[in-house]
């Protein structure tokens, strides 16, 4: 009952309906505290139970699923009073840490040894614990409980055996602790571990002492940790005390008839209480040789001194339940000092009994023995709680996902159909029931929502219950739209047409109820592609023709149940694994068994089917050196010897290389998933489902941006911004050689971009149109380019939908509607409901949480119990988790957001209404009046989602904690704020909405800690900074969704993704790299459930997450916060740095942490591409886009070239049409590299424009010295990155010249080499320099003569620089002694006036050449100087620019005139 795995953001909430989800407790487990208690299911569920640790009252708060088999062991990962965290481990080998907390699971794993018991063990009495483990397995592990690794081993030298019971204690007087193990022989045995163990990592532990003493097969044993001396031992059988000095037998008692002993534990020095396995307890008083303190402690017991029975726990109302109940004793020392002792017991039914152990004095006990009666006192728990009980103190009761229909049938299979939004519910009458998906959840959900049960379809055809459901189309469209196959435990299979309800085919082929109905692969042969896969409780398998309404096969000699089908569709082979280990290889044409395969063989099989099915699609790729292909040549040819051959030799490489090739994939190719999918789970089999709705916030904002994007012409998206290509290819152009026709190929080539953007146009159109019917599967396709999937057939989906009906809006209604903070602010809730369309909720929502490997924490209705629903919008929704509130709050902002920047209206009943620019036409006052008012009520719009971000992204915790105050909220309910390491993980999402909410909530959590906050942070993950000198340890690094990227091939829009229509592929998730970068959510984690689950932890993986964390964390401070000059000027105080400046980033002496952030950040940047840290991914991305930002902090740490070049050289792409930073749908991870590093060169450009112009003036001189010499060093020019980024660098020179106008006209002559150096010299032939490239002529002291091709500028320093176009040299002359202002070449070419109004000069250059016919070298004197007039003061601008201060203009050959900013001239004669 795991959730789905998806690397989005998604929401999860539960549908409950009226009875409770059963529990049939088989452990158990309570804090210190008495506030927490945590049980474990037989089906795999955890339940946590919050307590009142007065009267006991438990109240059960959430479930945590995630386990596939019963829960055996649950134990506190911590030795703290609150059970932070709890271990639980199940019968299966599984293992998983839960922050209870936060509802996560931390870790998990799945070991090759089952644990039958675990001890949590302190080391030295500190907080942090080691779980001692024990099984069928004879050592004893010691495993950290947040990683889950094993750290030490203990092991016996002499008769090994399984253990069956085991203490570890701490002897008082001694340093070294020490482990009491008992095996299932009865051999007692004594390990002394000391730190030197714990540091030997890898060396076994071998035991100091062993005994044999007569008890087999013990269940516990437990010292008293009162004197230390004595032992219980409890044994099925007898329970006995044991002298721990000697082991010597002290006293015993046996079990009653048809009961056995489960456990014990000393309640004092001499009294203990033993439990059977019917759940009752039994108090005792010990002999007195059993005490130590008597002076009869280790002699002889006489007869009449045996353990006395004065006590019995038991239920009033004891019932027999298939499972034995689950019991645990708790001794917690209070504060005050009083010793709580309490026994839990959980039973089958899900009810949890607290009994108060009695205080007995010696007194009191001697006048009970003097009573002499045949049965001892019984008992009663002191509290009773059940699931069952609280579900019937709800009022109202949880709704269902058909409580709106008929309540009194449950639902036993459900459906939705994503494409059609039409939700299938099988129910135990053997109904089908159709109803409109979205509608139901608004019914059952919102308030002012009216049931619609027009549209309900009722299917008739089963005559038992319904047991599963499959629309075909939705996972592969080669099938019909209109088909849906149902399975029943009437042993009938259905094919429905749901366009018209009608049965089509009932096939009645197996002989037991049918449990699963699956799809063939897509690369089956024809006849097979039109078959679905049927599962039966008979142990048989069939193949259902749908095309030719018929059975293909059935499998049926299975001797066991089925427990998994693999396919081989390329040999044409169908494997089909059952519970004994054996696996059936059936020909899928023939129908004939071609073998049964058992033990090794079979898992080997199994493991190589994956494996090639994943490497290659055929023999010919693989190549002789893939271990499946000679998996499958022996399976062919009967050979068992070469497939155990084949799998010594190669599946390890195999394995590794399987990795390898999932990092490359990139976020682009990831599942996409679906706005909305309603998944029903269930416990157990036997019971009715449950209903998860899981929202994606990812998709439904790439999907409102799809919708948005798809009604708007190319024009309009580069009018409102969201694409530039014609601005770019207008810049390219001018890098690429120009003929003396360039004009017309420039033309040509602005043609052929609007071409290609309308072109692109109508991919995403028809794609919008086919998107919804095409499956993951075809996302091969998606990534390799559009247009492919123009090729796949499309059919006509059944649906009858308005024209102006929006579903995705709906979801973003419903979500938005579900997550709003209702009553904080009630102008914006007036806002919401009559402007924006949302909707109250009716009552409090079950929210949960998915985290590691599919893992989910679910809500129950049960916590708190009648809380209204308006506290519950306001506070309890935030007192849940903080990662769900982190999740939340990244979910309503990005939304906000989107359906700001959106040209639509609010929500009206799924109607939209959009509102574009109106159009240039003739129109009467009325029609302009209409427009008026939409255009009002837009704004009205986009001012109401702006606020909703507003509250969400700044002001709610101040609004929750005001709230808090003023309804004084109990101590249960803490906000929790959001998580400021997600925030960071996010910094570079793939998808650009959620990665502007995570930087927007990111900055205002910084803004709001202050400076305390922020140094604390920096305190706390500044430890985790790896420095540059060491090996840098980030591998495989993600900020979210593990971006591992492929590069980018093609052109024109592949770097546009489209989003699938899907949730994910067949339970195929790329595979996590090792030490990659989770978003905890994320989920958000993108790892498949059982690969996580067979993933054994690598101990420094947590530790490589923390660093990139904290590199990014690190650099957002340093970035956003690191240097407060504006504000340090105006407060005046005398340290500057104390106002906001984190220590180690200010402009002080210590810039220790702006180094070492910096010199990481570099790395990111400049780390060469490997399999571990790819050349595309959100981590790098996120080193960017910090450079960028924080350059001014960073830049004396910084060589400024390479990160210029490099940044460059991911700038290279930039001519496949990158659309902007505005652009919301997700990109390739090549084009997201591209923008991102485009946007940081951006930012580093306006933020030091000397540093970036004299950095790129100076490898423009190198560049053009490699090219002198070129020939001779062998260097191809083409591939350097200042080469084939030109494009970019003028790009950011036009940007300069526009914004920064007074720092270029310092670096005139650096600018001017730059642009020189991109700008092709043959666009300059027939043209002049103020139309090839009109941003530079702005400036006076540039000038151009198209006729000699020669450029003057004059510099600050006074200097002319000539440029000779037609050799393509450069010659300095020192013209005047302060700053030119302007110059000027005369018509003909030959003369050149410069002009500085410092020095109040004019001067007239003229250019000969010496030698004979003049073909020496070209020298430029000075013919003729004027001293002119000062510039009046009122012309002259308050700074320093002389842009338009005065320019000059010949008149003819011999004249030229200074003609100033206020309209006076002033002419002058050569």
């Amino acid at each position: 009952m795991a959730g789905p795995t998806s690397p989005h953001l998604v929401i999860p909430l539960m549908l409950w309906g009226e009875s409770s989800p059963s529990h049939c407790i088989s452990a158990i487990q309570i804090s210190h505290d008495h506030c927490t208690l945590v049980t474990g299911s037989h089906d795999g569920q955890l339940c946590v139970w919050v307590m009142d640790p007065n009267t006991y009252k438990a109240t059960p708060k959430c479930l945590l699923v995630g386990h596939t088999a019963s829960i055996v062991c649950l134990v506190a990962a911590k030795n703290t009073l609150e059970m932070e965290c709890i271990v639980s481990s199940s019968e299966n080998g599984e293992m998983c840490t839960w922050d209870l907390i936060d509802g996560q699971c931390i870790e998990s794993v799945k070991l090759p040894q089952i644990h039958s018991h675990i001890q949590s063990y302190s080391f030295g009495g500190t907080e942090d614990a080691s779980l001692f483990c024990i099984g069928n397995y004879p050592e004893i592990l010691v495993i950290d409980p947040f990683t889950l690794e094993i750290i030490m081993n203990l092991t016996s030298r002499v008769h090994p055996d399984w253990m069956a019971a085991i203490h570890v204690l701490r002897p008082t007087r001694r340093q070294d602790d020490v482990v009491l193990g008992l095996t299932t022989s009865g051999v007692v045995k004594v390990w002394t571990v000391g730190a030197q163990d714990l540091n030997n990592l890898g060396e076994p532990v071998l035991e100091h002492e062993s005994k044999q003493i007569r008890c087999l097969s013990a269940t516990s044993m437990t010292c008293c940790l009162y004197n230390q001396r004595t032992v219980i031992i409890v044994s099925p059988k007898y329970w006995q005390i044991y002298d721990a000095g000697d082991f010597s037998l002290l006293c015993s008692m046996a079990s009653r008839q048809g009961e056995s002993w489960v456990g014990g534990d000393f309640l004092a020095t001499d009294r203990v209480i033993v439990w059977n396995n019917a759940g009752t307890g039994f108090i005792y008083r010990l002999p007195t040789n059993c005490v130590v303190e008597s002076k009869d402690f280790h002699n002889k017991s006489s007869e009449e001194d045996f353990p006395f029975l004065y006590c019995v726990l038991k239920l009033a109302d004891e019932q027999k339940f298939p499972c034995p109940p689950s019991i645990r004793c708790s001794l917690v020392v209070k504060g005050d000092g009083r010793l709580v002792k309490l026994l839990l017991r959980g039973d089958a039914n899900g009810r949890v009994s607290v009994f108060s152990i009695p205080e007995v004095t010696d007194n009191q006990l001697e006048q009970i023995q003097q009573l002499d009666f045949d049965n001892p006192p019984i008992m009663n728990p002191q509290s009773c709680s059940s699931l069952a009980d609280a579900w019937d103190a709800i009022y109202p009761k949880p709704v269902g996902v058909l409580s709106h229909v008929d309540n009194n049938i449950s639902v036993t299979a459900s459906l939705y159909i994503t494409t059609q939004n039409r939700l299938v519910c099988g129910r135990a009458d053997g109904s089908i029931v159709l109803v409109n998906g979205l509608a139901t959840l608004k019914s059952l959900l919102l308030q002012q929502s009216q049931n619609d049960l027009q549209n309900m379809l009722t299917l008739e055809g089963h005559t038992s219950r319904v047991t599963c459901l499959l629309y075909p189309y939705q996972l592969h469209t080669r099938y019909d739209p209109v088909q849906l196959v149902s399975g029943g435990a009437d042993f009938t299979l259905c094919l429905w047409d749901i366009s018209s309800g009608t049965l089509l085919q009932k096939f009645c082929v197996q002989v037991g109820e049918i449990a699963q109905l699956l799809v063939p692969p897509a690369n089956s042969s024809p006849r097979i592609l039109q078959c679905i896969c049927s599962v039966a409780k008979d142990h048989s398998v069939s193949l259902i023709s749908l095309k030719e309404r018929k059975c293909v096969l059935l499998a049926s000699r299975h001797l066991f149940p089925v427990t998994c089908i693999k396919w081989r569709p390329l040999d044409d082979f169908m494997m089909v694994a059952c519970s004994d280990g054996t696996l059936y290889v059936w020909q899928m044409e023939t129908g004939q068994l071609d073998r049964v395969v058992h033990g090794m063989s079979a898992e080997e099989i199994l493991n190589a089917c994956d494996e090639s099915v994943s490497i290659v699609p055929s023999f010919q790729e693989g190549g002789l050196a893939n271990p499946a292909v000679h998996f499958f040549r022996g399976l062919k040819h009967r050979n068992i010897s070469a497939i155990r051959h084949a799998a010594l030799r190669g599946l390890n490489q195999l394995q590794h290389a399987s990795a390898s090739g999932h990092h490359d994939s990139g976020d682009h190719a990831k599942d996409r998933g679906v706005p909305l999918t309603i998944q029903g789970l269930r416990s157990n089999a036997s019971e009715k489902e449950f209903h998860a709705v899981f929202f994606d916030a990812e998709a439904l904002v790439v999907q409102l941006l799809h919708e948005e994007y798809s009604l708007m012409s190319p024009n309009t998206l580069e009018t409102h911004g969201l694409i530039n290509q014609s601005e770019y290819q207008k810049v390219a152009a001018l890098t690429h050689s120009a003929s003396p026709d360039a004009q017309k190929k420039i033309a040509g080539i602005l043609a052929k971009v609007r071409e290609s953007a309308e072109n692109m146009q109508h991919k995403i159109q028809s794609r919008s149109d086919a998107g919804a019917s095409v499956r993951s599967s075809e996302r091969g396709a998606e990534d390799d380019g559009l247009s492919n999937n123009e090729n796949v057939r499309q059919r006509q989906i059944p649906h009858t939908l308005p024209n102006d009906w929006s579903l995705t809006m709906e979801i973003a209604q419903l979500l938005l509607s579900l997550l709003h903070g209702w009553t904080l602010d009630k102008d914006l809730d007036h806002a919401c409901q009559n402007r924006l369309g949302l909707a109250k909720p009716k009552s409090p929502v079950c929210f949960g949480l998915i985290s590691r490997s599919g893992h989910m924490m679910l809500m129950l209705p049960t916590w708190p119990a009648g809380e209204p629903v308006d506290h519950f919008t306001s506070f309890g929704h935030w007192a849940i988790s903080s990662t769900l509130t982190t999740n939340h709050l990244l979910a309503i902002v990005a939304l906000s957001n989107t359906l700001m920047s959106m040209n639509s209206a609010a929500f009206t009943d799924g109607k939209i209404i959009r509102q574009f620019p109106p159009r240039e036409i003739a129109r009467s006052s009325e029609d302009r009046k209409g427009e008026e008012s939409s255009m009002v009520l837009d704004v009205q719009t986009k001012q109401g989602w702006s606020l909703m971000a507003t509250l969400h992204c700044v002001l709610l915790p101040d609004k929750v904690q005001e709230l808090q105050l003023l309804h004084n909220s109990s101590v249960l309910e803490v906000f929790r704020k959001a998580q400021i390491e997600m925030l960071a993980r996010r910094w570079q999402d793939r998808c650009l909405e959620i990665r502007e909410a995570a930087q927007a909530l990111l900055l205002a959590e910084l803004e709001r800690v202050g400076v305390d906050g922020r140094k604390s942070l920096v305190d706390k993950w500044a430890t985790f900074l790896p420095t540059y000198a060491d090996p840098f340890t980030i591998i495989g690094s993600s900020l979210s969704v593990g971006s591992n990227a492929a590069n980018l091939t093609g052109s024109g829009t592949q770097n546009l993704s489209i989003p699938s229509q899907q949730w994910g592929s067949d339970g195929s998730s790329p595979a996590r790299p090792t030490g990659e970068y989770e978003a905890e959510e994320d989920h958000d984690d993108e790892d498949d459930g059982e690969d996580v689950a067979l993933r054994r932890p690598n101990r420094s993986m947590e530790l490589k997450r923390r660093q990139a964390t904290s590199v990014v964390l690190l650099g957002v401070i340093g970035a956003e916060f690191g240097q407060d000059v504006g504000e340090n000027k105006r407060t005046g105080e005398a340290d500057p740095r104390k106002k906001k400046t984190v220590e180690g980033f200010g402009l002080g002496p210590n810039q220790n942490l702006a180094r070492l952030t910096s010199k990481a950040l570099t790395y990111l940047l400049l780390a060469p591409a490997t399999p571990k840290l790819p050349l595309h991914t959100s981590l790098r991305r996120a080193a960017i886009d910090l450079i960028g930002r924080g350059f001014t902090v960073w830049e004396p740490h910084l060589d400024v070239s390479k990160v210029l070049l490099s940044m460059l050289e991911l700038c290279c792409e930039g001519d496949k049409l990158i659309p902007s930073m505005s652009y919301g749908l997700p990109l390739s991870p090549a084009a997201d590299s591209c923008r991102t590093s485009r946007h940081a060169l951006t930012l580093i450009a306006t933020a030091r424009p000397a540093a970036f112009i004299t950095t790129m003036a100076r490898e423009v001189a190198r560049y053009i010295t490699l090219q002198q010499n070129a020939q001779a060093l062998n260097v191809n020019l083409a591939n350097t990155t200042l080469a084939r980024a030109k494009p970019e660098i003028l790009r950011v020179i036009e940007l300069l010249i526009d914004k920064m106008q007074a720092d270029i006209s310092d670096l005139l002559v650096e600018v001017t080499d730059i642009v020189l150096h991109c700008v092709d010299h043959g666009h300059l032939k027939g043209r002049s320099l103020s139309e090839v490239f009109p941003s530079l002529c702005r400036f006076s002291q540039i000038t151009h003569c198209s006729s000699s091709r020669r450029i003057a500028v004059g510099s600050r320093n006074g200097s002319l620089a000539l440029y000779e176009l037609r050799g393509q040299k450069c010659q300095y002359i020192q013209a005047h002694n302060a700053e030119i202002t302007a110059c000027a070449f005369s018509p003909d070419g030959k003369n050149l006036a410069s002009y500085s109004s410092t020095e109040n000069r004019l001067s007239f250059w003229q250019q000969s050449a010496t030698g004979v016919f003049g073909l020496g070298a070209v020298q430029t004197r000075c013919v003729k100087t004027y001293t002119t007039d000062p510039v009046p003061q009122c012309v002259r601008p308050g700074s320093t620019i002389p842009l338009r201060m005065a320019r000059l203009q010949w008149h003819s050959g011999k004249t030229v005139a200074i003609m100033l900013s206020d309209g006076s001239e002033t002419r002058y004669h050569l």
